[in-house]
């Protein structure tokens, strides 16, 4: 009986650990997205970006509703994860219009590929809930047809954003490190009693595996 207990309180702690990191992440989207949307260079494609920051405004309400219903307050689930986010966004701060397309398009993916990874060891319920919020959805579309779009355009922007693209998801990976380190329940592996940083490791592999089929989908080089 203790033993259900306790897995039933550790379930409920990560559960409340992945849904606090995707609120605040998606919360973070917005303000990015909202900002980063004045560096477009028409007016359709800057109401393109600002169309999906509400979106991810959208999925911070519909994550932090869920988080309510849990008996959890959004703001302390997510404020473990402000700092760590708030650096990273300050350390790959896009330079224009292009960078920003490609930082919102490889954050989305890679950070999406997280969420539905460690949500496969949770409930069902919470499992269907992060499917739902972090599938592959049209914002995803959007972004993979504004870069290609912009590559089509200009040739020479591939070897930049191909550079680009390595930077950011290099300091993706860290991050996604440092959040399974920091939030030990987060490596989802460690369910098996494995190792945590063994765990971490696999996890990130996986997410860079992904993200390089996805660059070479666009004709760059991860």
């Amino acid at each position: 009986m203790s033993t259900s207990l306790d897995d039933n309180a550790r379930v409920q702690r990560l559960s409340s650990e992945l849904l606090g990191a995707m609120a605040y992440g998606e919360l973070s989207a917005f303000g990015r997205l909202s900002f980063d949307s004045r560096y477009a260079p028409t007016l359709h494609d800057r109401a393109v970006l600002a169309k999906i920051a509400v979106g991810a405004y959208g999925n911070f309400a519909m994550i932090s509703s869920r988080l309510s219903e849990m008996g959890l307050d959004a703001e302390e689930a997510m404020l473990p994860f402000q700092r760590s986010f708030d650096h990273f966004h300050e350390r790959t701060r896009p330079a224009d219009w292009f960078e920003s397309v490609m930082k919102a398009y490889v954050i989305d993916t890679v950070s999406s590929d997280f969420y539905r990874m460690v949500a496969s060891f949770l409930d069902a319920g919470t499992q269907l809930f992060v499917q739902k919020v972090a599938s592959a959805d049209q914002a995803t579309e959007v972004l993979r047809i504004l870069l290609r779009r912009a590559l089509a355009d200009d040739p020479r922007l591939s070897s930049r954003l191909a550079l680009w693209g390595r930077r950011l998801v290099g300091e993706a990976l860290t991050q996604a490190q440092r959040v399974g380190m920091e939030h030990p329940d987060l490596g989802p592996l460690l369910k098996a009693g494995g190792d945590a940083r063994a765990a971490v490791r696999a996890l990130t592999a996986e997410l860079a595996e992904r993200h390089g089929r996805r660059m070479s989908g666009l004709g760059l080089t991860a």
